[in-house]
């Protein structure tokens, strides 16, 4: 990861919020484990390994692999990071209250903190676990793809047709396709050179996984924008960039990850914006002459109340 070491990454993520987003995913030994901890952060720091593999029923080696599959070099490392995380969220909820249950009566500037503070962390945590060579090199092969593919369903499908736009007013040709089916003819007509991207908050949206089976089937390069790594849509990738998510009452996982999700396709426009300097300042001032007509004039005067209607 350029720029951004594992450990760097962890302590911007969380590994509490990382095992929330990655249980699923985890072996069942390392899902007892993640459970564990997940149920008890703060017991968690305290027990020995012997005590935390015997909670989960396995053993002290697959906890010491549970660490090391996190990043972490034992189990104390990680009991460390999560001392230090423990203390970090109990300063946060007592700025942001960020944990706490949005309820019917609350007041809207209390309801207005807790969505801002969660999408906020969710936005910080999906930059720092962003490896950023993969998003250079699914931006080179945007900037010269002969055609790409966008997929995506639901509130997934809001953040794949934003980037379409995006790239369309650069002159990448580009679609998106909420429908399965067209989806899965038109990949099937990619070839190598062009690119498929399909995102998924779960990665497990059948009709995304196959879609971009079948773009790779073809030699497309394939991308996944996730936040499951381990998910089938990201076995079905060459590369997968994952995003973090926050919930919170009335706005379930899916429905949290779309400003995540948008961080990461706004990250490839500009980075294909920026290889494609010329063709893009171009098609911007194409675009906006195009428009002009149908835009009201300025008026800088306009705020300024006449001395007549002030008068009357």
């Amino acid at each position: 990861m350029k720029g951004i070491s594992v450990t760097a990454t962890l302590h911007n993520q969380g590994v509490v919020g990382r095992l929330r987003m990655e249980l699923p995913s985890l072996p069942d030994a390392l899902q007892r484990v993640a459970a564990q901890i997940l149920e008890d952060p703060d017991a968690a720091t305290r027990a020995s390994i012997a005590d935390l593999a015997d909670r989960a029923g396995t053993s002290t080696a697959t906890v010491t692999r549970f660490c090391r599959v996190l990043g972490f070099s034992g189990y104390a490392a990680l009991r460390v990071a999560l001392a230090a995380e423990g203390g970090r969220a109990e300063q946060a909820r007592w700025e942001t209250d960020i944990d706490r249950e949005i309820e019917p009566g609350d007041p809207l500037d209390r309801v207005l903190g807790i969505v801002a503070s969660a999408d906020s962390r969710a936005i910080q945590e999906t930059a720092a676990r962003l490896d950023l060579d993969r998003i250079e090199r699914v931006a080179g092969a945007v900037a010269e793809a002969g055609r790409v593919e966008l997929v995506g369903l639901g509130s997934s499908g809001t953040a794949a047709r934003e980037l379409a736009f995006r790239l369309e007013r650069i002159r990448v040709p580009c679609w998106f396709r909420p429908d399965a089916h067209t989806a899965l003819t038109n990949a099937a007509l990619l070839r190598p050179g062009d690119v498929a991207v399909g995102l998924s908050h779960s990665g497990r949206t059948r009709e995304v996984v196959e879609v971009l089976a079948e773009a790779r089937e073809q030699g497309a390069l394939t991308v996944a924008v996730t936040s499951f790594d381990r998910s089938p849509l990201a076995q079905a990738a060459d590369v997968v960039l994952t995003t973090a998510v926050h919930e919170t009452t009335f706005r379930l996982a899916a429905l949290s990850a779309l400003h995540s999700q948008l961080l990461v396709l706004d990250l490839i426009y500009v980075a294909v914006a920026q290889r494609t300097y010329e063709r893009t300042t171009e098609a911007f001032e194409v675009t906006a002459r195009a428009v002009q007509a149908h835009r009201f004039a300025a008026e800088p005067n306009r705020n300024r109340r006449s001395r007549s209607q002030e008068d009357s």
